[in-house]
């Protein structure tokens, strides 16, 4: 089904799209209803063993086939740049919010108001600039109803412009084959009318507030360094073990012993991924994270709460 049309840049975009099909369609039957004309009505008669008639040529109509095509072909060259300029069009109001992709999530950063949040929130008719950058390999920001999408490359940081024109719930997929858990790679894009929009960031300011607690710190960590995506907080099995009831119990190795999981033994996890492999689960994909031993103390006050 057809995806809606969720952002101004898609207006232009699927207008170019339905034109292109036009064009292609035209030019198709052009080609292939003369061609199978000719070989039905034209086809050598049984018995017939005679040559064909011989053409040298026409000057004209050569003329004609090469003159209109080469006219079209700047037609739509001409579209395209204009349907290109529409897209990138640039807003001096624009909202900027950075972007971090990582192994298997996303992590949203509105630096003028001091929140990081795995759910993206965008205000309807109010040009949005997206700064993103990946803490790994290469992803791709898609979202289908917005039609733009726009490879993540580590190193690099990569601009992403959209107006959104519809409020609703959407999702950012990643395009671009990232690891094993690939498929699961989606975080919720909310589009809100300008009063929820203002009313949702109160509410993240005043949450942010709240978080100055070592437990809430250690959320805000780790919502920004997407451990979210690979560790759920809630039992699910994702491509690292749960969190949900993990402070304190046993774990299982795979070298067949068993540990605690205390301070120490989280501590070692986070900054040598390797050093214990549980069972079942293959740390390699776990990058090495530098962080502070008071970051890691607010981090294992925040394990503590997942019961």
């Amino acid at each position: 089904m057809h995806p809606i049309e969720a952002s101004l840049q898609s207006l232009s975009i699927d207008w170019m799209w339905n034109w292109e099909i036009i064009a292609i369609s035209f030019l198709f039957a052009l080609i292939v209803v003369p061609m199978a004309y000719s070989m039905i009505v034209f086809r050598r008669r049984k018995g017939d063993t005679g040559e064909g008639e011989h053409f040298e040529g026409n000057t004209t109509l050569e003329i004609v086939w090469t003159v209109i095509p080469l006219f079209v072909v700047l037609v739509f060259a001409y579209l395209g740049s204009y349907s290109l300029g529409e897209i990138r069009r640039v807003d001096p109001n624009a909202i900027n919010i950075k972007v971090r992709a990582q192994q298997f999530t996303w992590t949203f950063e509105y630096p003028e108001y001091g929140i990081i949040s795995d759910v993206l929130h965008l205000p309807v008719d109010q040009q949005v600039v997206l700064n993103m950058e990946s803490a790994d390999v290469i992803h791709s920001f898609w979202v289908p109803e917005f039609r733009i999408k726009q490879d993540v490359v580590p190193g690099r940081v990569t601009e992403y412009r959209i107006t959104p024109i519809l409020v609703g719930e959407y999702k950012v997929r990643c395009a671009e084959l990232c690891g094993t858990s690939h498929y699961s790679m989606e975080n919720a894009v909310i589009v809100d009318t300008k009063v929820d929009y203002d009313a949702w960031i109160g509410e993240q300011q005043a949450i942010a507030i709240a978080n100055q607690t070592p437990e809430g710190q250690g959320k805000v960590l780790t919502v920004k360094n997407g451990c979210i995506g690979c560790h759920s907080l809630d039992g699910a099995k994702l491509t690292g073990p749960t969190w949900f009831n993990l402070f304190g119990s046993p774990v299982e190795l795979a070298n067949g012993t068993t540990v605690i999981a205390d301070e120490a033994y989280i501590s070692e996890s986070i900054l040598e991924p390797t050093s214990k492999e549980v069972v079942g689960y293959s740390p390699s994909i776990m990058p090495p994270y530098t962080l502070t031993q008071e970051e890691i103390a607010n981090i294992i006050a925040y394990l503590k709460t997942l019961k």
